[in-house]
């Protein structure tokens, strides 16, 4: 490959970084076997000129492309696939089924995202969603495989993050696609004793026991590789899974604990802001002070999403 963005990882995989936010916060991964391809994640409208670029690249025609799999419909791993689509006339987006609609008519997904960042925050990081025909959009099931030039790929559903998710289990290289039901990870936290992780909750569907599920569903079928969105590839896998779970456990400790505070929302990112902390001092993480900046987008939509699991979870 001679384009930057693009990381090879063997076995006919690609991690493209989509540049959303910042560099190696948000990957996009293609699958290519025996000439044809699938992409699994598109970072936003942003991000689909390197998309392109890397099929590009590796002399794929547009359209070899036949799957386009979006994990769920959160726009830094969605938000780019309408318009991807208006250039691969052979594929078709695989999506989960409470997901699909929102492809076809993403009026609703902008509002809600609108809501959340605000009009500027959208032009400046999204742009303006395109909606994909219905009859190129194919919805999912739980224990679906589909196959990729005879590649199996096998889905299965993982509510916690946001209900309409699925991961995407590669038996070849043996992991999964995991979107954001199996946390964030930066590689900038890397220190001698390997990756670290946290769980994500942002808004507004955070469910901690269908996390926990969701998580054990994937341990199942004792993956090597998680490929995340954020951001690439890690292994060692079932230590990272017993991070996660410490501390899906602390988040919601503190989320209870502070459910009536006064300035809640406040309370609840100083609170996160501790707890990351501690974590990556543990971890060895030496500049702490730089470690939380880069986490400040993710701790405040973390924050976010625990009140509205609170505010449900009292209903």
């Amino acid at each position: 490959m001679s384009l930057p963005y693009v990381l090879p990882l063997g076995d006919g995989l690609f991690q493209i970084d989509t540049g959303f936010h910042r560099d190696h916060f948000d990957a996009a991964y293609l699958i290519v076997e025996q000439g044809r391809a699938a992409f699994v994640d598109t970072g936003t409208n942003f991000s689909v000129p390197r998309l392109l670029g890397a099929i590009d690249d590796l002399g794929l025609a547009r359209d070899a492309v036949d799957f386009v799999i979006p994990t769920h419909v959160h726009l830094d791993h969605a938000g780019g696939v309408g318009l991807l689509m208006q250039s691969l006339p052979a594929a078709t987006v695989l999506v989960h089924p409470q997901g699909a609609r929102h492809m076809i008519d993403p009026s609703a997904l902008y509002k809600g995202a609108l809501a959340v960042y605000g009009q500027t925050e959208m032009e400046r990081q999204y742009g303006q969603l395109q909606p994909v025909a219905a009859e190129r959009v194919r919805s999912t099931a739980d224990a679906m495989t589909v196959a990729l030039a005879g590649r199996p790929l096998y889905f299965i559903a993982t509510p916690g993050h946001a209900r309409h998710h699925h991961c995407i289990w590669d038996e070849r290289t043996r992991g999964w696609f995991t979107g954001d039901t199996f946390g964030l990870s930066y590689r900038e936290f890397d220190t001698a004793a390997g990756a670290w992780i946290m769980p994500t909750s942002t808004p507004v569907q955070f469910e901690p026991d269908a996390l926990r599920q969701s998580i054990d569903r994937l341990l199942a079928q004792q993956p090597q590789q998680m490929y995340l969105t954020h951001y690439g590839r890690v292994r060692d896998v079932p230590r990272l899974a017993g991070l996660l779970q410490e501390q899906i456990d602390a988040m919601v400790a503190l989320g209870e604990r502070l459910r009536d505070a006064p300035q809640r929302h406040d309370a609840l990112v100083t609170a996160l802001q501790q707890l990351y902390q501690a974590q990556l001092q543990r971890h060895g993480v030496v500049d702490l002070d730089d470690a939380l900046q880069n986490l400040a987008l993710d701790i405040e939509l973390n924050a976010q999403g625990l009140a509205i699991w609170l505010d449900r979870d009292k209903r």
